[in-house]
């Protein structure tokens, strides 16, 4: 009777976890299914215009001053700051970074160029006429993305924070944690402000939010899957799949066109888009 009882109680043991953890998947579930937040509302876009990109360029950071587009690239030995023709996609002017540097976000506030890095800790400020090194700053973490207000510039670590930092000594300010529908939303990568709201690559995908940086409140997400097919231009979509790490990255405003320049690590293209 106590062999009996005891094979029972197992029975009734194994049955009871079995259940627990079929619970537990199907609540996971179910919170994924019945959330009623609101997601983000789809943004739409028009091309407008398709440059040639240089495909030796890993794009980290992107941004337009004075008609000239300006980029930093990343990976060691390749990093550079490059000061670009669009109708060319020529470099008018460039430096490089030394071999141990990987290049990352960069902004300009009072002809002044801040250059992130990826690893090092390191930030670069240049003369934005001559690319003549002015000093040199510490960052306390990865250095991704990177934008202005004109007064303050706004940097990207990977995760979900937006730090906002004082450029003369690079102290932050104040930080916003990035949220949507389903709370935080890692992976905030390349920046730029645009009339009062942020727009990010989301790393590793084909989506550009729009975020509110006084709430980090993601208030759009603009899908830019097969941009590349829509250029014209020859490439190997074997090259930008999905393994490849040659991803959307790159985000600047012209505020005369109220435009868009986008593109991609390694792209062949720069496309001016418009949204809708």
């Amino acid at each position: 009777m106590k062999c009996l009882c005891g094979y029972l109680a197992l029975i009734f043991l194994i049955f009871f976890l079995t259940s627990c953890n079929g619970n537990r998947s199907e609540a996971t579930t179910t919170t994924d299914e019945t959330n009623t937040n609101p997601p983000p509302p789809l943004l739409s876009y028009n091309i407008v215009n398709v440059y040639p990109h240089d495909t030796a360029s890993f794009t980290e950071g992107l941004f337009l001053h004075n008609n000239a587009l300006y980029e930093s690239t990343g990976l060691e030995g390749q990093s550079k700051l490059r000061k670009i023709n669009i109708e060319t996609g020529k470099p008018e002017k460039e430096i490089k970074l030394d071999s141990i540097q990987f290049g990352e976000g960069i902004s300009i506030i009072d002809d002044r160029i801040y250059q992130l890095t990826y690893t090092k800790h390191t930030v670069f400020v240049y003369d934005a006429k001559t690319f003549k090194k002015l000093k040199e700053m510490t960052w306390p973490f990865e250095g991704w993305g990177m934008t202005t207000n004109g007064k303050q510039l706004m940097i990207s670590t990977g995760g979900s924070n937006l730090y906002f930092v004082n450029p003369d000594n690079f102290k932050i300010i104040k930080q916003v944690n990035v949220i949507d529908n389903y709370g935080p939303v890692g992976n905030i990568n390349e920046l730029e402000y645009v009339n009062g709201v942020i727009y990010s690559n989301l790393y590793e995908t084909n989506y550009i939010l729009k975020i509110d940086p006084e709430t980090g409140k993601v208030t759009g997400k603009l899908d830019l899957t097969g941009i590349l097919d829509k250029s014209n231009i020859p490439y190997n979509p074997a090259k930008y799949d999905a393994n490849s790490g040659n991803v959307l990255n790159g985000i600047a405003f012209d505020s005369a066109k109220n435009s868009l320049y986008v593109t991609g690590k390694h792209w062949p293209a720069l496309f001016e888009i418009k949204l809708n």
